[in-house]
């Protein structure tokens, strides 16, 4: 589901100004995020986000015109009822949080910026809930994700914090670190402490998070677009039922954070998650079509390089030698381009090759390059 609000920005963001580029995805983020709930803004708010993003008003005056612009009766009618005042009152507060430089990494943010999003809209604004609750997935054919007990939240909530303080980064490639990430944020939002709007401050939370991870070029206009897909992507993230063959999945939150901080050309298609999407068998059915004539393409190649060797070697570890012999400066993320595998899978392989002999690391881990020890010509 694509907002057509989006579009209003675009002019600014093909302009190239920095500081109106900027502001311009910040606000098309923050009203792209509203289709997690349905929501979409009125022309009022398009208008004003427009004045914010050419410089004549700050975020303050733009908070202001949208409490003055509903509090006028008049204001009421079938097309501005109290939704689209949600939307409209929380995009402003999701453009005005995104444009702050400031972010900590605690469970008092998180629970913060849903206060700001919300207050004045919900009861709860910023309140842990205290009541169990199970909601209704279309991805999952009717079915809830199991949520956090509502006595035991906060304990849940700072426990996650604690162990992702403590998650050590160094040393993980940004495969790895996207893989950790799509974990870090789906238990996140299945604790689900607040009763409503919890996947719009997890994701404001998430792109801030990432921001002080250092991914200040992060393409957060995939949130925009894509902020259904990113909820949907949370649910099957946390959803199982092992008797009818369903399993958990990181793979969709994998998928969207590869194009948020890779400028990944995934397809991001919602009805791909539902549980009874029939096309990815007929695509696994495809793929190993394909997979198995390449398997008989690299046994001929193995068939030839053992002969020279002596040792037995997989399809991905004979396409990495070749492409070392090719290039000797390729890059992991190369390889991993190049053989259409994860950059973890690359590693392990390469990993294989240096146990068995047959290659070797020159120089620093950037600036090095790879030697082919045993194989004579």
């Amino acid at each position: 589901m694509e907002n057509n609000a989006m579009h209003d920005f675009d002019d600014y963001i093909r302009q190239g100004e920095p500081s109106r580029k900027e502001k311009a995805q910040i606000w098309q983020t923050a009203i792209g995020l509203q289709d997690v709930d349905g929501l979409k803004p009125s022309a009022y708010l398009l208008e004003t986000a427009a004045k914010n993003i050419e410089g004549d008003i700050t975020f303050d005056e733009v908070n202001k015109r949208i409490d003055t612009y509903y509090k006028s009766a008049t204001i009421r009618n079938a097309e501005n009822d109290d939704r689209t005042e949600e939307a409209d009152k929380v995009s402003a507060r999701i453009a005005e949080i995104l444009s702050e430089k400031t972010f900590s990494f605690s469970p008092a943010e998180f629970i913060g910026i849903h206060r700001r999003l919300f207050r004045g809209i919900y009861k709860f604004a910023g309140k842990i809930r205290d009541y169990n609750i199970t909601k209704n997935e279309w991805v999952l054919d009717g079915e809830t994700v199991l949520y956090a007990s509502a006595d035991m939240l906060r304990e849940t909530l700072e426990y996650d914090f604690k162990e992702e303080k403590n998650f050590i980064y160094e040393g993980l490639s940004t495969q790895q670190i996207i893989e950790h990430l799509a974990h870090f944020v789906a238990y996140l939002w299945q604790i689900h402490i607040f009763g409503e709007g919890n996947t719009r401050t997890t994701a404001v939370f998430l792109i801030k998070f990432l921001r002080k991870l250092g991914f200040k070029n992060a393409d957060n206009t995939v949130f925009a677009r894509h902020s259904w897909y990113f909820r949907n992507a949370l649910v099957r993230a946390n959803y199982e039922d092992l008797s009818r063959g369903i399993h958990k999945t990181n793979i969709f939150l994998i998928r969207f954070l590869e194009n948020t901080l890779l400028g990944g050309t995934n397809e991001l298609k919602n009805r791909t998650m539902h549980i009874h999407f029939k096309e990815q068998d007929l695509q696994m059915h495809s793929d190993l079509k394909i997979k198995n004539e390449n398997l008989k393409e690299a046994g001929q190649k193995e068939e030839k390089l053992g002969i020279k060797l002596g040792i037995k070697l997989g399809a991905n570890e004979i396409e990495i030698i070749e492409l070392i012999n090719k290039n000797p400066l390729i890059t992991i993320p190369d390889m991993s381009d190049n053989l259409k595998i994860t950059e973890t899978a690359v590693e392990n392989n390469l990993a294989k090759l240096k146990k068995k002999g047959i290659i070797e690391r020159i120089g620093a881990r950037k600036n090095g390059s790879w030697k082919i020890i045993s194989i004579k010509n």
